[in-house]
């Protein structure tokens, strides 16, 4: 799938393998004009990267090929085990979790899946959880704690479950209970933004002491088709919304409400999703040790000021 801002690189990448074709059916040296155009297309990629828009941004934490959170675990993962039901209502299968071992840390996973097939988006509910995939997540992140284990969340949603049957079973009070017991989970915590991290879906599961985002994800209360039906009453003003949100990584990195951001590789995480995985389990794995070494009221303290301080005006 092509973005449309990709087109002029898929068009020299379309040129430089009629050349490599040539190269091989012939005896024409065409060495010199196939490396010149390798550095044009890598020249572009960087340009082209480098300067997308907020919008463009959004584009590419939608790609259909980017890896998804049980893509991430069972990359990372050693002995990963798969934990089912919110004890409650049944298994929602929006939000996924369970235990794993990176590189011999125990982790406990919690994060929303989406997938990668018509048929797999609508097993998954295209991301969206219902209550009952937050309660599960929140009895993974209390069995974690009493174990002892670190909580790694991966959030990629367009926003949680938004049905009648959702409110009726309190998927207002799910989301709030969440927020106010993961303030008070008393063993490391780390959130990774993956993809989408729209509204309160996203927040549920991102309460913690290290919020990171990859380099092409957004983050707000609001998607930018969302904003632009509110304001507009029409979606053709979405890219102007986008920009308007200042949604990007390094747009909730300067306001201070991500602490950081983990690169992904030219092109977005899609085009080489083992690189991007193991970047992330490096980053994981150096942040559970960061914090680890901190004592738990510390953290629990730590992580109630950052986040108290988010959105308080000073004069």
């Amino acid at each position: 799938m092509l973005l449309d801002f990709e087109q002029p690189i898929a068009a020299l990448e379309g040129k430089l393998q009629e050349m490599q074709r040539l190269a091989a059916d012939s005896e024409v040296d065409v060495a010199d004009a196939v490396a010149a155009l390798e550095a044009k297309i890598k020249t572009l990629k960087k340009e082209t990267y480098a300067n997308l828009t907020r919008w463009q941004r959004v584009q590419l934490s939608r790609h259909p090929e980017r890896p998804y959170t049980l893509d991430y675990i069972d990359g990372m993962a050693e002995k990963f085990v798969e934990l089912h039901g919110d004890r409650t209502v049944g298994d929602d299968k929006a939000m996924v979790g369970g235990l794993g071992e990176i590189d011999g840390q125990p982790v406990m996973f919690i994060g929303q899946q989406k997938g990668h097939n018509t048929k797999q988006r609508q097993f998954r509910n295209f991301g969206m959880p219902n209550p009952e995939g937050y309660r599960k997540a929140l009895r993974l992140m209390k069995l974690a704690e009493k174990f002892n284990v670190p909580v790694v969340t991966l959030i990629d949603t367009p926003g949680a479950f938004p049905g009648l049957e959702a409110e009726e079973r309190g998927q207002g009070e799910a989301i709030a209970r969440n927020l106010k017991e993961m303030f008070m989970l008393k063993v490391p915590v780390v959130c990774v933004i993956i993809g989408e991290g729209a509204s309160g879906g996203a927040l549920g599961i991102a309460i913690g002491d290290r919020v990171l985002m990859l380099e092409n994800t957004w983050y707000s209360v609001i998607s930018p088709e969302s904003c632009s039906s509110i304001l507009w009453r029409s979606w053709d003003y979405k890219e102007q919304a986008a920009e308007a949100l200042k949604l990007t990584a390094t747009d909730m990195q300067k306001a201070g409400l991500v602490d950081g951001i983990v690169k992904e590789p030219l092109g977005g995480a899609h085009t080489d999703p083992d690189a991007m995985i193991a970047t992330l389990k490096k980053t994981l794995l150096k942040t559970i040790k960061e914090l680890a070494a901190v004592p738990a009221a510390d953290r629990i303290s730590q992580r109630i000021d950052k986040f108290s301080a988010m959105g308080v005006v000073v004069e």
